[in-house]
């Protein structure tokens, strides 16, 4: 792998702005982490899910650009349509917040449904030059309910309980009636005829037990994209994104700095050193914390309902603050609990030194 960029992330990395992007009675709920940066990301969640499965991904790309997660019409508290959207209609919304915010060739990433999205929009804009899709779906081999159906579950198995949270919550506030009336449009999604119109740059990315997106039809992905490269990471499911936050990020990062070779597309190489996934030891609370991260959580459901957008970006930041500070308290457990061992090898290292001068 290429080595990796060091830059410091944003220092607003915690404070999220939440803006709306209109287009008649349609409109998407933008949050934005970060001002500074080589180039801006957009994140496209899937189907009934919202901006909140970013969570872990969003600051990690910010030590790159500035990063905007999008809540599409009907999900997460966005006002639902009189119908059910086409995909090539939300594919515009994304466009429009593109143009709105005036981001200059972003890097477009799709998770899920988010996939089908930003694949419509980059087959229709070649001047996007980077694309990420995340477990895209859906497969045309099992392109049924039922078979999809089966496979969620069997990836939700090996989810993370955090995503699984995250997911249960979402599905509650889309609601079943405008879920059931978005999935038909998902799945019948002729994604394998867009593709081979994508002039960006395309990285694909799947978990080792991502049964929506199995490894047969990520290749074929690869052989569909003109200029595509394939990734699949151990220990992860659908939501690779969550607890693989900082690998994929890093996947996402490399991939803008280096288009891939031509050719590479048919070549799904495995990330190593990966972790489980688990997410086990990534976040130390203290009871300060949760109160605080809890809070945050139904403030930003109240101001939802009421439509406050500051109110949302207010509590989004409250929460993200309470995320970091949990996950840097586990990285200085982390380190301490390492020290002592490593003063020992150094010792030891010391005490040989000495008997072979001694020795000599």
């Amino acid at each position: 792998m290429a080595a990796r960029r060091t830059r410091r992330r944003d220092e607003s990395s915690t404070r999220v702005r939440v803006t709306r992007v209109e287009r008649g009675d349609l409109w998407v709920r933008v949050s934005t982490i970060g001002t500074t940066g080589e180039r801006p990301f957009v994140l496209v969640p899937g189907i009934g899910v919202s901006s909140d499965y970013f969570e872990r991904l969003a600051p990690n790309l910010n030590s790159f650009g500035p990063v905007h997660a999008l809540d599409l019409p009907g999900f997460a508290g966005v006002t639902h349509p009189r119908t059910a959207l086409e995909i090539r209609q939300f594919a515009d919304l994304v466009g429009a917040v593109i143009d709105d915010l005036g981001l200059k060739d972003p890097i477009v990433v799709g998770h899920s449904m988010g996939t089908q999205i930003a694949t419509d929009l980059a087959a229709r804009r070649p001047e996007l030059s980077t694309l990420v899709l995340i477990g895209p779906v859906v497969n045309p081999a099992e392109r049924r309910v039922t078979v999809a159906a089966r496979r969620f579950l069997q990836a939700a198995w090996h989810e993370p309980g955090r995503v699984k949270v995250l997911a249960l919550r979402a599905y509650l506030v889309c609601g079943v009636h405008w879920f059931s009336q978005v999935l038909p449009k998902m799945m019948t999604y002729p994604i394998e005829q867009q593709l081979p119109k994508v002039r960006a740059h395309t990285l694909v990315i799947r978990g080792e037990h991502d049964a929506v997106a199995p490894r047969s039809w990520v290749e074929q992905i690869g052989r569909l994209v003109p200029s595509s490269r394939l990734w699949e990471m151990p220990g992860a499911a659908h939501s690779v994104m969550h607890a693989h936050a900082e690998e994929v990020a890093r996947l996402c990062v490399e991939h803008a700095e280096q288009p891939p070779r031509p050719g590479e597309g048919g070549d799904l190489k495995h990330y190593a050193d990966a972790g489980d996934g688990s997410e086990r030891g990534e976040f130390a609370f203290t009871p300060r914390g949760v109160v605080q991260a809890v809070a945050a959580t139904v403030r930003e459901g109240v101001a939802i309902a009421r439509g406050d957008d500051a109110g949302v970006g207010r509590a989004k930041s409250d929460h993200a603050e309470a995320m970091l500070e949990a996950h840097e308290r586990a990285e200085r457990r982390r380190d301490e609990e390492e020290r002592p061992g490593a003063e020992d090898a150094h010792d030891a290292d010391r005490d040989g030194l000495d008997d072979r001068t001694g020795a000599s």
